[in-house]
């Protein structure tokens, strides 16, 4: 299953690909202010936006300070801007402002920075921008009134994409076949399914490394094991599985089979 996120109960629920684009395509296009979308890491959110609005947009990640964001909306005035898992912007009550000014629903918004800060390397205390938003979170921390101020100005969309969505989006672009049918038999058994799995897959197959037992780590023992034994090319038989289970302390030749069953139900 994939992580749940902190969603709002005003939030667009959007839970495939298809969806999720329209969205970000009419940002692109203009038709939308202010975007912020959230989800689940390792589901190509940002990936998807980079796709949609080209190299030539401001893009501000990472641990930016709000003065830093404010120096970079400057020098890319009148662009599209991404900010993207910035974790401290909800608890700085200085970002959260120029946000507010940034965002608001006019086309031309002045921003400013009152403090000794600017008017250095030829940033003003204020600007006039035509500047469009989107922010990309894992979740969204309505923490105070200006944080709320701030989601009031644009659309929040919550993407939560099945574990099946996500498979089949990975399906467009990953050429490992065995990986894949896998993860396809054993979505039910994968803890917090991503994209990134199938790459951290790919890297431990190619270190010779038995990946399904990292995959499965989180799952029941004698399921995990009876899943390892499954995907292991090294068996020439079922009979020989059951033997490796037994030896192995799964359990009786019973047991193996009930959890196979399980694993084909699920």
């Amino acid at each position: 299953m994939t992580t749940r996120t902190t969603t709002p109960t005003s939030a667009i629920s959007v839970t495939t690909y298809d969806e999720l684009e329209k969205f970000i395509k009419a940002f692109a296009a203009g038709h939308l202010n202010l975007l912020m979308l959230i989800g689940p890491g390792g589901v190509a959110k940002s990936q998807t936006v980079r796709q949609a609005v080209g190299e030539g947009a401001c893009w501000i990640e990472g641990n930016a300070s709000a003065f830093g964001i404010y120096t970079k909306l400057y020098q890319h005035k009148d662009s599209l801007v991404v900010i993207d898992d910035v974790d401290s912007l909800y608890s700085d009550r200085a970002a959260i402002r120029l946000l507010k000014c940034l965002c608001q629903t006019d086309a031309s918004k002045r921003v400013a920075w009152e403090t000794n800060a600017v008017g250095k390397d030829g940033i003003p205390k204020e600007f006039v921008t035509t500047s469009r938003v989107i922010i990309i979170a894992n979740e969204w921390k309505t923490l105070s009134r200006d944080v709320a101020a701030v989601q009031d100005r644009g659309h929040l969309v919550a993407f939560e994409p099945s574990p099946i969505e996500v498979h089949r989006k990975v399906g467009e672009w990953f050429e490992d076949e065995t990986i894949y049918r896998w993860m396809g038999e054993h979505l039910h058994l994968i803890p917090n399914h991503s994209m990134r799995l199938y790459k951290r897959a790919a890297e431990l197959q190619a270190a010779g490394i038995n990946w399904v037992q990292h995959i499965l780590a989180d799952i029941p023992e004698k399921a995990r094991l009876v899943a390892e034994l499954r995907a292991d090319p090294s068996f020439e038989s079922e009979n020989e599985r059951i033997i490796a289970f037994i030896d192995r302390g799964g359990g009786s030749r019973a047991t193996y089979f009930n959890h196979k069953k399980r694993l084909r139900a699920a």
